[in-house]
């Protein structure tokens, strides 16, 4: 009897296999942007591409990567277009959860997610419905009603759900406790509208779901507690993976400016914006801001490929893991939320007035930078940070956002707005 060898996977080969697909995302990202058009295209290439299984493991035909490798190529999408990564984050949270569960054993039970992973190598992705508008807690309900689940409630901030087969919930039992639901983006009494109007970020899918009376299948309903424990800090690298692939097209951006350029001001040091010493001196700043900001971040990754392996390793071992990622995770924040939104305003001082011509949407690298910065703001992770570092206070890993006081248990809507 033959045994089929599968190759270990790689991340050189995972580049050449995707890279294409990026290239084809970065052709369109400027008509995208001067249209308002949702990228509804590029994500049915990422699908068809196998991107979207990336981390499934390679026996259920995915792509088996680490999350470093998966990071690398995540930053080449996003300096392809810093739209995508934030559309696919609860996709990519949603795999981590099937992922994390999978093989374990609850109650006696072994957990066995891989109908979710055969899904996801048939292109199939999840949005999020987690956080409500106006109000801190949550007000969407799964009730029993002859002998049906019913979901009720409206979501803001629904993150791909407009892309997605597959809508991970945060609602509520009638008793107040917390679960996850995952249904059916087709399911009856599910409308989803792209009423999302931030100044930038504005192709990520991210408007308002509305539940009414949504029937939902008993096996999809989870116990919120027992979500994988590193989430939060996931959440938050898919943003650190968004601002460093701003400060990679910004940097390569403001290096084809430069280079293209013919026009120069009388009083500059050159006969060539190209050699004039000033203008290379910004453009170099811009490129050391990107490298660092993608060396931080894959190193983010690594922690959390620790932190998905610590798994079974005891619970010690995993409290441990858990707590080292989401320190890294802000830390890295804290220093790349400055660091790429003034890489980004950068370019302008690299170039003349028409740099500013909205044709050309140069301005795009700040303000996605600057939009992707808003979400969990990095004050407060500098904060955590520093508590750690004095006090050895353990981080939050779950919190919310809305009016204080609606909730006490303020679970983490925040990781998904």
């Amino acid at each position: 009897m033959s045994t089929q060898t599968v190759e270990t996977p790689s991340l050189a080969s995972a580049l050449e296999k995707y890279r294409p697909v990026f290239d084809r995302i970065a052709a369109g990202a400027v008509d995208r942007e001067l249209n308002g058009e949702l990228p509804h295209e590029p994500i049915q290439w990422l699908k068809e591409s196998g991107f979207t299984a990336a981390r499934v493991p390679q026996e259920f035909g995915g792509g088996g990567l680490t999350w470093e490798d998966f990071t690398a190529l995540l930053i080449e999408l996003a300096a392809a277009d810093s739209n995508l990564p934030q559309a696919l984050r609860s996709h990519v949270a949603f795999v981590e959860e099937n992922l994390y569960h999978h093989g374990q054993e609850i109650k006696g039970v072994t957990d066995d997610r891989s109908a979710w992973f055969k899904r996801f190598v048939n292109g199939e992705i999840a949005g999020n419905a987690w956080t409500e508008p106006g109000q801190g807690g949550v007000a969407t309900v799964l009730e029993e009603r002859d002998g049906k689940l019913l979901l009720n409630g409206t979501k803001f901030y629904t993150t791909g759900t407009i892309f997605a087969e597959w809508i991970d919930v945060f609602a509520k039992r009638p008793d107040g406790s917390d679960i996850s639901v995952y249904v059916s983006s087709k399911t009856d009494g599910i409308e989803t509208f792209d009423d999302w109007d931030g100044f930038g970020q504005k192709g990520t899918g991210s408007g308002t779901t509305v539940f009414k009376d949504a029937p939902v299948d008993p096996e999809n309903v989870y116990d919120f507690g027992f979500r994988f424990p590193y989430q939060a800090a996931l959440y938050q690298h898919i943003l650190l993976i968004a601002l460093s692939g701003i400060a990679r097209g910004a940097a390569r951006e403001v290096a084809l400016q430069v280079k293209n350029r013919k026009r120069v001001f009388g009083h500059g040091n050159a006969n060539l914006v190209s050699e004039d010493p000033q203008i290379l001196q910004v453009v170099g700043e811009v490129t050391s801001k990107a490298y660092v900001a993608e060396a931080a971040t894959l190193r983010v990754g690594r922690a959390l490929d620790r932190a998905y392996e610590s798994r079974t390793a005891g619970d010690a071992a995993e409290k441990a893991a858990n707590i080292a990622v989401e320190l890294e995770s802000g830390q890295a924040q804290v220093v790349l939320v400055p660091l790429v939104t003034d890489a980004a305003g950068q370019i302008f001082n690299t170039l003349g007035a028409s740099s500013t011509s909205t044709a050309k949407a140069l301005d795009r690298y700040w303000r996605n930078a600057r939009t992707v910065a808003t979400h969990n703001p990095y004050i407060y992770k500098a904060r955590v940070n520093g508590d750690w570092a004095v006090n050895g206070t353990e981080p939050p890993t779950v919190w919310s956002i809305g009016e204080a006081g609606v909730d006490e248990k303020r679970y983490g809507q925040a990781a998904s707005s």
